[in-house]
């Protein structure tokens, strides 16, 4: 029996408010989200010199930080008065990509109170499996400030 993808995502977040608020290692590979539903996050990353190994080929990490970023921003659209914080990520390299872009889809696996698993595909251009992960994100309280003194 095949499960039904979890919806999770609120109405109303967009792809362009969440590109322009890129920063760090995601605006530094030109990463970009295309899409939002209520059951899956997109975006896209070019296969570029930002983002290639010295072979030409698309790098592991690349993909792996894709994969974080999309499950990140994930679960901090579900959760977002929580602090976000990767736990673990696995990455199963499966076609090398040379040139164009690389599309992710992240989708729910779970969500709970503290924790959030995701599962996250990336494609080439022509839709063809480059790379299978799975992220499970640690949700915890946002610390408290310092009194002021």
């Amino acid at each position: 029996m095949s499960e039904s993808p979890l919806s999770v995502f609120p109405a109303g977040a967009d792809p362009a408010s969440l590109s322009s608020a890129r920063f760090g290692l995601a605006a530094h590979l030109g990463i970009e989200f295309t899409e939002v539903t209520p059951t899956f996050l997109r975006a896209r990353m070019p296969v570029d010199e930002r983002t290639k190994q010295p072979f030409g080929l698309l790098h592991g990490g690349a993909s792996v930080a894709l994969a974080e970023t999309l499950g990140s921003v994930a679960s901090h659209l579900v959760s977002p008065e929580r602090m976000i914080v990767g736990l673990e990520i696995n990455a199963n390299h499966i076609r090398a990509v040379r040139d164009g872009y690389v599309h992710g889809t992240v989708a729910a696996l779970h969500i709970g109170s503290s924790t959030h698993v995701w599962d996250i595909k990336i494609r080439d251009d022509d839709g063809r499996l480059a790379c299978a992960s799975r992220l499970t994100i640690a949700v915890l309280n946002r610390p408290t400030p310092p009194p002021l003194a």
